[in-house]
């Protein structure tokens, strides 16, 4: 056995601790820094889809431009070389930012005129077809010299004369390498610019996500000085956020709770011992005085039947201690049916008809109901109540056991009694374990302070509710309120 333990002992020692999931701060820091990563890189990608669309349109609206004043020379001075030597060779070297190149073809001749050192750098071959004279300017293409420059070409027909017979091609090149180095430097730029911004992004959600979760960490330092010999502080919720403050009063509210469990079960141990401790001193007395000295057998048989009193009493505290902690256990589950109320008042009645005559104390029964309830449980729950009616009822009073439809939902029984009636202030503890009115009553009768608290179990396992209306020296009222079920409603 002792290795087996070791064994048990050294599993649990050696087997890994649970993962830790992230913290809500890491976790909010991440969503924060991946949302703001998402929209740099959206906003990067757009303006890098911006810039190198306009800058596309422009060398295309250039080149354009261009074949329409070769065109016009063409078309309205194709007698008159100079114009056109003057746009193909001294235009071209005009710019000292743009190079572009010019090539006017002949339709079968070859080369008419071009920009001097065209033919070494873009070849008549590499240029896309022409669109004809009177289609529109197509996108032309895109193409890289062996020398790594980067050239749009475009090419077009275009006529000669006022009659158009003669056609000529115009092939034109734009050198746009400066603008693909503009991109590249853009494209560095916005990647250092994402860099910087996700490392500022994770750093700014830190600082946000600890100020936000701050009130909770001061909620979870004022839960942690809570002991159970403060159960009386609070959270509260008067500058918490509006998310955390349905958490605070939750909080409170349980602490709340606990604190009138925990006060109830200190002042029932309180109660608990004292009652033990009654019939225990009586029968610990009763063996001192007769081992004191020798004692007849009658002294010994009177002896027994005292101490079997005390340990009856005993025996029905403990059992209505087992009832209880049962009714309280969330496993407990009860057979209710639909019951003739007045019949099992009657029946109640009967019962306790030979104790009425001794009290002379007269016993009624009025009305007509039906009751959803199981029917041990609602004798006992009557019988608790008809026993201390009866007990705290002078004679020649009367104890009335009434039952009525409520409404359509509930059915109600009362037993009210004209006895000597229960003061104000104890009426809300009537209902506690162990609790006793006043001395005067006690000792008229000794009971043990819970019948009332089995009534009011009872009345909660049922679903049901348990209330008492008293008037000194008029009488107690005390009245059951059972639910019924939807097939037993008018």
């Amino acid at each position: 056995m002792s290795s087996k333990r070791a064994e048990r002992r050294t599993e649990r020692s050696t087997a890994a601790p649970p993962p830790r999931g992230w913290s809500i701060t890491g976790r909010l820091t991440g969503l924060y820094t991946v949302s703001a990563g998402g929209l740099l890189i959206l906003s990067s990608v757009f303006l890098y889809w911006v810039l190198a669309s306009n800058l596309a349109r422009e060398d295309h609206e250039f080149l354009a431009d261009k074949i329409h004043v070769v065109r016009s020379i063409l078309r309205d001075h194709p007698q008159e070389r100079d114009a056109l030597e003057e746009e193909v060779q001294s235009e071209v070297t005009a710019h000292q930012y743009t190079t572009y190149y010019v090539r006017v073809l002949e339709e079968e001749d070859g080369t008419l005129l071009e920009t001097p050192g065209m033919a070494d750098r873009l070849p008549a071959v590499v240029f896309p077809t022409p669109t004809g004279a009177r289609e529109s300017l197509g996108d032309g293409m895109h193409w890289r010299s062996p020398d790594g420059r980067s050239y749009h070409l475009l090419a077009a027909w275009a006529k000669e004369g006022q009659t158009g017979e003669v056609q000529r091609i115009v092939q034109l090149g734009l050198d746009v390498s400066r603008h693909e180095a503009l991109l590249a430097t853009y494209r560095r730029t916005l990647a250092l610019v994402l860099c910087v911004g996700m490392v500022v992004a994770a750093g700014a959600g830190i600082v946000v996500a600890r100020r936000g979760m701050r009130p909770l960490a001061e909620i979870t330092h004022a839960a942690q000085r809570i002991t159970a010999t403060q159960l009386h502080a609070r959270i509260g919720h008067v500058r918490w956020p509006t998310e955390l403050t349905a958490l605070a009063t939750t909080f409170d509210a349980m602490l709340t709770r606990l604190e009138d469990s925990f006060t109830r079960l200190s002042q029932f141990s309180v109660d608990l011992a004292h009652e033990l401790r009654t019939p225990i001193n009586n029968l610990m007395g009763e063996a001192e005085v007769a081992l004191a000295r020798a004692r007849t057998p009658d002294e010994y048989q009177q002896l027994l039947g005292s101490s079997l009193e005390e340990y009856a009493t005993l025996a029905q505290m403990i059992d209505s201690l087992l009832f209880l902690a049962r009714a309280e256990s969330p496993q407990t589950h009860i057979e209710r049916t639909l019951l003739n109320a007045w019949q099992e008042l009657e029946a109640l009645r009967e019962f306790y008809e030979a104790m009425a005559e001794e009290h002379e104390v007269e016993v009624r029964c009025e009305g007509h109901a039906l009751v959803h309830a199981d029917p041990l449980l609602f004798r006992r729950a009557v019988s608790n109540l008809l026993s201390n009616a009866l007990h705290y009822t002078a004679h020649g009073g009367t104890v009335t056991l009434s039952v009525s439809p409520a409404d359509d939902h509930t059915s109600t029984v009362r037993v009210s009694d004209t006895g000597i009636g229960i003061a104000p202030e104890h009426l809300p503890k009537i209902f506690d374990r162990f609790y006793r009115v006043d001395p005067a009553r006690s000792q008229r009768y000794p009971g043990m302070g819970l019948g009332l608290a089995i009534v009011k179990s009872i009345m909660e396992l049922h679903g049901g509710m348990v209330t008492a209306q008293s008037v000194p020296r008029q009488g107690t009222t005390i009245t059951l309120q059972f639910h019924l079920p939807a097939e037993a409603r008018r």
